[in-house]
């Protein structure tokens, strides 16, 4: 209860002081001369929000009163919060940050491509369509990434096309699935931007296998941790993780590392 009555007065104090940042020539309304206090009133507020004052007020108040993502979504628009002052103000409301949808187009920032290539495990970065933006030697080893265009690296397309990958993978009727699954996650994030729709289109238009799978509606559990890869003859285990590294989960680093035998792990 602390803990609610704290947020609530946080709540109240955010609102009071970002409304009476704003004047009113900001929001399109006239000024009316002096004003005794600074910043926009209540009911300017109330009205640009499309609420009544009453509400408005207890909501300033810090009153236990639900909010709907719309209505904060139009006062964050009538008191000119930036991203980040937003997304403030629905932890604020809601205990929780807004959901954004995902993206597809997204830049590797560099200092990630640096720890990439700095690292001394195979790794490269996907975005939620699963193109490979970036990878390092050891991936590119394991993967072959560089003998394709940029524009087809990516990882489901790759699975599904590409027979090296498809030999690299052991077991790749079992395997090929579960990454099908993770995939459908992230495109479920991102199923307004049309480039991931045109994947899925082609893919079906090209991979019997990808178009039966894809139509089954499978969703497993993430398939983070062993997977085995063909290597010179051997099948070897790998352990594999996806590290989100942008705000915005967006971005994923995925990681392999050769699996130790337990004996070794005991010593």
């Amino acid at each position: 209860m602390r803990t609610l009555q704290r947020t609530r007065s946080d709540l109240a104090a955010f609102l009071l002081a970002h409304r009476q940042r704003l004047s009113p020539d900001e929001v399109g309304l006239p000024s009316g001369g002096r004003r005794r206090t600074p910043g926009l009133r209540r009911e300017e507020v109330a009205a640009l929000a499309g609420v009544g004052l009453t509400w408005y007020t207890w909501l300033e108040q810090g009153r236990d009163i639900g909010v709907s993502a719309s209505f904060l979504d139009n006062l964050a628009r009538v008191l000119k919060l930036d991203a980040a002052e937003r997304r403030h103000l629905f932890l604020l409301a809601h205990q929780r940050p807004p959901a954004e949808p995902g993206k597809t187009w997204c830049v590797l920032p560099p200092l990630i491509r640096r720890l990439m290539h700095d690292l001394p495990h195979p790794a490269f970065v996907l975005n939620l369509r699963w193109d490979v933006l970036g990878f390092n030697a050891h991936a590119d080893q394991l993967f072959a990434f560089a003998t394709h265009a940029p524009g087809r690296r990516n990882l489901l397309w790759l699975l599904f096309t590409d027979p090296v990958l498809r030999e690299r993978l052991d077991a790749w009727d079992e395997q090929a699935p579960l990454m099908l699954s993770s995939f459908r996650r992230d495109f479920a994030r991102a199923t307004q931007e049309a480039d991931i729709h045109e994947l899925v289109d082609e893919l079906e238009r090209v991979s019997p296998e990808f178009k039966n799978g894809w139509r089954k509606h499978d969703v497993h559990a993430p398939c983070n941790g062993l997977r085995t890869l063909n290597i010179n003859g051997k099948a070897m285990p790998f352990e594999h993780t996806s590290l989100t590294i942008d705000e915005d989960r967006h971005l994923r680093l995925i990681v392999y590392v050769g699996a130790q035998d337990p004996a070794d792990e005991a010593n």
